[in-house]
């Protein structure tokens, strides 16, 4: 199983940027999202169920959407009104029998 991670650039506050998270090798059952921000540790961002139910971290509430295309393998984070604390690197996460597989991260700048 492999994930392929991409979308991430550089904003400005208020941006929006959409990351993908691109799987081959299987059909993922749950996909998350996390974040590091330097010096930061690796925190939660979203989790998209394989039954479809999705829980943001308290921060990205009301901002961030993630979702799925079944079709394709691949889950989005739609990321909307970046703030400078949004800056981090961004990571997927599937679950795929049982077992965890990350993505490499890719990184998201909001700066002016």
């Amino acid at each position: 199983v492999q994930l392929q991670a991409s979308g991430g650039g550089s904003v400005q506050p208020g941006g929006s940027l959409t990351l993908s998270c691109a799987v081959s090798g299987g059909i993922f059952n749950d996909m998350a999202w996390y974040r590091q921000a330097p010096g930061k540790q690796r925190e939660l961002v979203a989790v998209l169920t394989a039954g479809g139910s999705i829980n943001y971290a308290g921060s990205v509430k009301g901002r961030f959407t993630a979702s799925r295309d079944n079709a394709k393998n691949t889950g989005y984070l739609r990321m909307n009104s970046l703030k400078p604390e949004d800056t981090a690197v961004y990571y997927c996460r599937i679950t795929f029998q049982g077992m965890y597989y990350w993505g490499k991260g890719t990184q998201v700048t909001v700066s002016s």
